[in-house]
């Protein structure tokens, strides 16, 4: 028999800026409690695999496979299909590095083309064996999965349990008992009113991977990191690319010396970006799409994206019967450590709003289990998440943005090293890109960083470690670089920012 320990703790409402010691005081641990996820993305998956390690038994409940829409729909995919357009990318450089395509029999020099429908076929194949690989080792940590939805019993028992009701895929309906209940349920795209997609011509991120031919014209409607990932790689791939970016520049509230260059590249490659426009409908006409801007233009094409952000998955999931609190967009309210409003309902991922990252979601989870479990813990920080865009050249981010120092709200110092500069930068061709380090001027500790370069999700790593284990400006200059190297710029960065003794 299972023995239920009741909790210590009461979860308060949740306060954004929650201080550590707020957080404190979690539950001994009790092993043997069920908890039971709901939604199996990486902030699911994650949190069954911590929950099993600790001792509990555990009940994942999903819907779409394994992965969530993380795997299956969203980060995988896009990155995947972003990794082949990264390689045209390459090829366009190669001329200067003296690499030629032999001319054929008529004298005409080849040309590199895309197949979008075995592009397409790739994506979604290796989407499917992550999610997989995931089943797998799930299954082998005994956890058990539940193909179907669940929601929250409105009910708590004198133990502390709730019930959670299952629907699973063949509409056979029961309950499970939960010591604990984590609610990762993810989004979903949102689109614009009267404008729904149809898969076809008019498609969310979601139903890029639909098509099989490359688009004529592909409208992108959204230049956030969604939009302007999509307009990169589709332009990368070869098909003529209009952006519609609502905002003066496009990546609005990303580091602003970044976003001028991945647009300065997005207009040199010959994408063409509409600033300060903004998508009113996109309706299908015959085999053609019409895109109704506000001040009445219309822009034909093959092909529209709506890129437009998204929505939480949290309506038909009994939060309110259960006590746990939203907010008016429908996002979960949680504290630092993953708690709800209500006791022993935890949430993470996409559905809570915090950050829209599979990272963040995947910490919010095994947070969420370490708390509840009574294991040591540290609650979210924020500055410490590590950020990256997948344009060609990426951009990462962590920590405090320069755009602080301006304001004044920190007394910061910010380098920024162009990477043209650098000489393995040269040998490869590169000649966009810099390194931008943030540090504190009175202590010299790194506050925060900016990488935009080829592989910007690697070369961030140093700034990150330095960022989270509060190192200074001379301890990252005096760690040794291989030359060359374009982690040696980040080195170089950080010695002008070394302090003298009249600073």
């Amino acid at each position: 028999m299972t023995t239920h320990v009741a909790p210590t703790e009461v979860p308060p409402a949740p306060v954004e800026g929650r201080r550590v010691q707020d957080a404190a005081g979690p539950s001994p641990v009790r092993e043997g409690s069920h908890v039971v996820v709901i939604g199996g993305g990486p902030g699911g998956y994650e949190a069954a695999l911590v929950a099993a390690q600790l001792g509990a038994r555990v009940t994942v409940i999903e819907r779409q496979g394994l992965g969530g829409s993380a795997v299956l729909t969203d980060v995988v995919p896009s990155k995947t299909l972003i990794a082949t357009a990264e390689w045209m990318t390459v090829a366009d450089s190669a001329a200067e590095l003296g690499i030629r395509a032999d001319g054929g029999p008529d004298g005409e020099v080849g040309r590199l083309s895309v197949d979008l429908g075995i592009v397409n076929e790739r994506v979604v194949r290796l989407a499917r064996h992550q999610s997989r690989d995931i089943a797998t080792r799930l299954e082998r940590e005994g956890i058990t999965v539940i193909d179907g939805t669940g929601r929250l019993g409105g009910k708590i028992s004198d133990q502390g349990t709730r019930e959670v009701l299952v629907t699973t895929a063949d509409d056979a309906e029961f309950s499970v008992t939960a010591d604990i209940i984590l609610v990762a349920t993810g989004a979903s795209p949102r689109v614009l009113p009267g404008s729904e997609p149809d898969g076809e011509r008019i498609l969310t991120w979601a139903q890029m991977y639909n098509l099989t031919t490359m688009p004529e014209h592909l409208v992108v409607v959204g230049s956030g990191v969604t939009g302007a990932e999509f307009a990169g790689a589709y332009n990368a791939l070869g098909a003529p690319v209009t952006l519609v970016s609502s905002r003066d520049r496009v990546l609005p509230g990303e580091d602003e010396d970044a976003a001028e260059l991945i647009e300065g590249v997005f207009l040199q490659r010959g994408m063409t970006v509409l600033s300060r426009s903004r998508a009113q409908a996109v309706r299908r006409v015959g085999d053609r799409v019409e895109v109704e801007l506000t001040d009445g233009r219309v822009i034909e094409a093959s092909h529209c994206l709506l890129a437009v952000g998204a929505v939480p998955n949290t309506a038909d999931l009994g939060l309110a019967e259960a006590g746990v609190a939203v907010s008016e967009s429908g996002h979960i309210q949680v504290d630092r450590v993953s708690r709800t409003t209500a006791l022993r309902v935890y949430a993470a991922g996409d559905c809570t709003g915090v950050l829209p990252l599979a990272s963040v979601a995947a910490m919010q989870g095994r947070i969420a289990m370490w708390h509840s479990l009574g294991d040591a813990v540290a609650p979210l920080d924020r500055d410490a998440v590590t950020a990256n865009i997948f344009t060609a050249p990426e951009i990462a981010t962590i920590g405090v943005p320069e755009s602080a120092v301006e304001s004044g709200a920190v007394n910061g110092s910010v380098t920024r090293l162009p990477l043209a500069r650098n000489p393995r930068a040269k040998m490869l061709g590169i000649r966009e890109g810099f390194i931008k380090v943030i540090s504190d001027r009175a202590t010299g500790a790194v506050l925060g960083g900016v990488v935009v370069a080829p592989r910007a999700s690697e070369l961030i790593f140093p700034l990150a470690i330095a960022v989270t284990q509060r190192l200074t400006v001379d301890q990252l200059a005096n760690v040794f670089t291989i030359y060359p190297s374009l982690s040696g710029s980040i080195a170089e960065a950080a010695r002008t920012l070394h302090r003298t003794g009249d600073a």
